[in-house]
């Protein structure tokens, strides 16, 4: 898990910065635990474009990632290492003892060669899952459940990592990557360690044709918009928002203001908010 950079032989080249992918030890994926992925390109069923920005791109085949880790008390050993277009993390495969393979999220320090289980009685080794309330105090985790069986819903990303803090009744509390302090039930299932590929923040992609590739498409600002287009545009030269804040193009406040529903049931389970944002509204720098 390194970065490459290469010489400044072209302007795309200057700034870029690669993975050089030394953990990766297979190119092709396992066919059986991948399908065909539509992109939408931001569009909804009825061709109405709902997320901006996105188009094109190349083709992506989807691994199947097991992220519910359901298979209990049968151990798998990791075969490969793999590359996967659709997230930041790399994947592993697992070759379990019944003969079933599967793709889970590779953790640092997860070797190919290596076993790995999960149940309510695995031990305390990375790659294993366990039910939170299972884990011992500090230990690292990622792939957490929100709801029992449901499979992991946060703390997925590349880098991420949890840390359970305490165990109090039912529920576990767990400090998040955004420093967040959260309480999730017991009974729902985490993996011990870190998700891989810790240098994917280093990386650079020198040229705007990488994020097209990407299915990235360019991001304007919304002050050299005509007004028809965004409350910030118009006006003559580089001129201010004239609002008292940012807003998005839909005429909502921006840029730090609180999106989440004050009602949400899932409030009570936040003992902490994570940590502000550090953006803040500049005349018409914003979009």
């Amino acid at each position: 898990m390194g970065t490459r950079s290469y010489r400044p032989y072209t302007p795309g080249t200057r700034q870029r910065t690669i993975s050089d992918f030394a953990e990766v030890t297979r190119d092709e994926p396992e066919k059986s635990l991948t399908k065909r992925h539509h992109s939408p390109k931001g569009r909804n069923n009825r061709g109405i474009i709902t997320s901006r920005r996105r188009g094109g791109g190349h083709k992506r085949l989807y691994r199947q990632i097991d992220f519910r880790r359901d298979k209990h008390n049968i151990p798998a050993k990791v075969a490969s290492i793999e590359y996967d277009p659709n997230r930041n993390a790399r994947i592993a495969l697992l070759h379990y003892r019944d003969g079933e393979k599967r793709y889970i999220l590779h953790p640092v320090g997860l070797n190919v060669g290596a076993f790995i289980i999960s149940g309510p009685e695995s031990p305390i080794e990375i790659g294993n899952a366990l039910p939170l309330g299972n884990i011992p105090l500090g230990t690292s985790v990622h792939n957490v459940e929100l709801t029992a069986g449901r499979g992991g819903q946060i703390v997925r990303c590349a880098g991420a990592t949890a840390q359970v803090v305490a165990k109090e009744g039912d529920y576990v509390t767990l400090k998040l990557p955004s420093s967040e302090v959260r309480l999730v039930r017991r009974e729902c299932y985490a993996t011990i360690g870190q998700v891989g590929n810790l240098d994917v923040r280093n990386l650079s992609a020198g040229k705007a044709g990488r994020n097209r590739w990407k299915g990235r498409r360019p991001k304007v600002r919304g002050s050299v918009m005509n007004p028809v287009d965004h409350p910030h545009g118009g006006g003559e030269g580089r001129a201010p928002i004239g609002r008292s804040g940012p807003v998005t193009p839909w005429g909502k406040p921006t840029l730090g203001a609180k999106t989440r529903k004050p009602n949400k049931p899932s409030n009570s389970l936040i003992v902490r908010r994570r940590r502000k944002s550090s953006k803040r509204g500049r005349g018409g720098r914003q979009s």
